[in-house]
Order: C-alpha cells, then structure tokens, then sequence
C-alpha cells in the first residue's frame, strides 16, 4: 500500500521522472480544482434528473395529512386550503391549476407524475370556481370582523375593573382614560356578541354550503377512497426505496465513462512517452475516482444496502439500530481489504506490469522504451536485472522464473525484501 501511495505521488508531480516547476504545479492545480468542481456541479445536475418521491408523487403527504387527521373538520380544512391556495400569489398571478403545476414536473426530469396525484390534482382544479372563492372570501372576512371583535371585548373588560373604580370616586367623564364608561361597557359588550353570534352563524351556513357542493363531494369520496390511497402509499413508500440506488447508479453512470477515457489516455500517454499528457491524464483520473469513493460511501449510508441492514436489525433487534454502525466499522474496513487486494493482484501487480513491459522492450520500472542489453534504464536508472538465487546467473527483476534456468523466484526471495 505504501509503495502504491509513494508511486501516485511521485506521478503526480513528475513529467517522464523529472519534477515539474512550481508554476506548472500551480497550474495543474487549479486545473484540476476547477475540474473537481464541475464534476460535483455535473453530479448535483444528474442526481435532480430522474424525478424524486416528492416529484412523482407530490399529493402524497397532503393525502395522508388528511388521512391521519381525527378532526371533524378536515373535510372543510383541505378544501379551503386549496382555495386559499388559489386566493395566494401562486396559484392565482400565474393562472395555473394544481394539475398543471403537478405535470410541470416531468419538464426537464426523467419519470413521470403518479396518475393518482393528477386525478386528486384534478379534483383540487373543480373546486377552484368564482363562487366558491367568493364564498371563502365572505368566510375569511367575517372571521377578521369575528377576531376585532373579540379583541374589542377583551379590551372593554381589561378596562371594566378601572371604569367602576373612576365611577366609585366620582371621576368625571372628560376625564376618565378609558374609551368605554363602565355603564356602557356591559352594553357594548352584549351588542359586540350578538354581532359575533351573527357572523359565526353565517360563517357556519357558508361553510356547510362549500362542503355541499358537487365538486367538494366528489373531492371528499375520492380522498376517503382507502384503496387509491394505499396504491399511492405503496407506490411512494417503493419510489422512496429506490430513489438513493437511482441516484447512484446515474451519477456512477456520469462518473465511469470519464474514469475510463482519463484511464485510457494515460495509457496512451504512457506508452507513446507523451509525459505532459501522461501527468495530466494521472490528474484527471485521481479527480475522477475522488467523487465515485464519496458518492459510494453515500450511497452505503443510505443507499439500498442500508435499507436491507436497517430491515434487517429492526426485525432480529428491535429500536437497536445503531448497531448498523458496528456493522458498517467491521464491513468497511474488510471490503477496503478486499479492494487493495484485489487492485494489487489484477491492476498494480509489478509482476504483471513488468512481464507486459519486457514483452515491450521497455524498463520493468518506469516503462520506457530500452534496449533489450541494458543493464540500468537510461530514463529512471532502474536495474533491470537480479541474481538467480538458484543459479546464479542475471534474471530479470520482479518476474516470477528466472530466464535461465525456470526455478521460481517467489520461492527463493526473502519475503522481508
């Protein structure tokens, strides 16, 4: 692990193994913080295109909202809150109904809106009709009359206790702080709550002649419909399960093709001996795989492998779920085994890589061309040959057999070299 570290490092800042100036250094690295910085903005963009939950199923929590009430008025409170929601800025400054709004969000997204949310969409439209926002304007206008009246009455009685004392001291009139006299406050209280008992009566007519309404029926029948909302719950709790994968599969999807044409480049470069390309595809492909570590560390945190953990503990454990995370402390660091195994064995095996480079007639350490006599590479000064342990005779180095006479050279080299 350390040699694969002091080689990405040394590659890094090296152009055919000389060091690169400082300013080139410079330059390579805002290169590449302008670089990392696109990828993440390209990943932001990809992760919004495939429509989320909330998108495809954007009546859902409204629904079960109403689902999960208890209160005898919820059938009033969902239609006017979408006739409040016509009456505001939105809905009302742009001319456009629920529905549409809904079916804009499949403008510039990859899916498409739940048909259950258009048809609930589309009862919302019915009910926004002239009268039915006037009725609701005659509502809301007399709860304000309701709420100055009350406020008036809390007023006078806040003053009545000082009204009787002026009376009692003989007080005049013109002189007295309060608005009310106390002769008249009981008077005006009880002319104040007749008004009040008015307006709630006719509040009370307005609103049973909305929720009469065929418009608000249809819309009641079809929120109380318990099948449609299970297929919408069903459909939203399964979108919600899948979205994280989604997400990852689209930004893994973003990010390979961009690992792979930096991977490919740099063997180009490598072989053609274009050093400046060679450095700067190395660049590419470290920023490339930078963001794929991050986004599947993400993706392992809330992805569908968490959810089959979380499952899984909730059912053998209970409310113990933190002992996901000691899974994931003992899982990690294995699976990171696994990897650095597997990418020292198949990828960076120096055996691998020298056989391929002798074949080339190039150095079994940087991978420049030589000559097939030279002993020390005339670019990185690599000896390129060892001492048979079982012969004696010069083998080249990092090759399994010796040249010579085939005896292993795993066998016979110190395992401490």
């Amino acid at each position: 692990m350390l040699r694969l570290l002091n080689r990405w490092f040394r590659k890094s800042k090296t152009v055919n193994n000389e060091p690169i100036n400082k300013v080139s250094l410079i330059v390579i690295i805002l290169i590449d913080i302008f670089i990392l910085a696109n990828v993440f903005i390209g990943l932001a963009d990809i992760s919004d295109w495939y429509m989320s939950p909330s998108q495809a199923y954007p009546c859902y929590n409204e629904w079960r909202s109403y689902q999960e009430k208890t209160t005898g008025k919820k059938d009033l409170e969902i239609i006017e809150k979408s006739l409040n929601e016509w009456l505001g800025d939105g809905l009302i400054k742009n001319r456009q109904g629920l529905q549409q709004i809904y079916l804009d969000n499949n403008i510039g997204h990859l899916g498409k809106v739940s048909p259950v949310c258009l048809k609930y969409a589309e009862y919302q439209d019915q009910i926004n009709k002239p009268q039915n926002l006037e009725i609701l304007r005659n509502i809301n206008q007399s709860q304000l009359d309701i709420n100055k009246l009350k406020e008036t009455n809390s007023t006078i009685r806040a003053q009545y206790d000082s009204t009787l004392l002026e009376k009692i001291a003989e007080q005049p009139q013109n002189q007295s702080i309060n608005q009310v006299a106390a002769g008249k406050a009981k008077q005006q209280l009880e002319q104040n709550n007749r008004k009040i008992a008015i307006a709630e009566s006719e509040i009370l007519v307005a609103e049973q002649e909305l929720i009469a309404k065929p418009e608000s029926t249809r819309l009641i029948s079809f929120l109380q419909d318990q099948s449609s909302f299970q297929e919408l719950s069903s459909s939203y709790q399964q979108a919600s399960f899948w979205y994280p994968s989604i997400q990852f599969a689209f930004q893994a999807g973003f990010l390979l093709p961009l690992i792979l044409i930096a991977l490919f480049v740099h063997r180009i470069a490598q072989n053609k001996r274009y050093g400046l390309i060679s450095l700067i595809s190395w660049h590419l492909l470290v920023i490339f795989l930078i963001p794929l570590l991050l986004k599947i560390f993400e993706f392992l945190q809330v992805g569908i492998v968490f959810q089959f953990l979380r499952n899984i503990f909730s059912v053998l454990f209970g409310g113990l779920l933190f002992l996901i995370n000691y899974v994931y402390i003992f899982l990690v660091p294995v699976v990171g085994f696994a990897i650095i195994k597997f990418f020292q064995q198949f990828v960076f095996n120096t055996k691998v890589q020298a056989a391929k480079r002798l074949q080339n007639s190039c150095c079994v350490s940087c991978g420049k061309k030589i000559r097939n006599q030279d002993i020390f590479c005339t670019h990185c000064g690599y000896h390129q040959y060892v001492e048979c342990q079982s012969c004696h005779h010069p083998t080249y180095r990092d090759l399994s057999f010796c040249n010579h006479c085939g005896h292993s050279q795993d066998e016979l080299s110190n395992p401490n070299e």
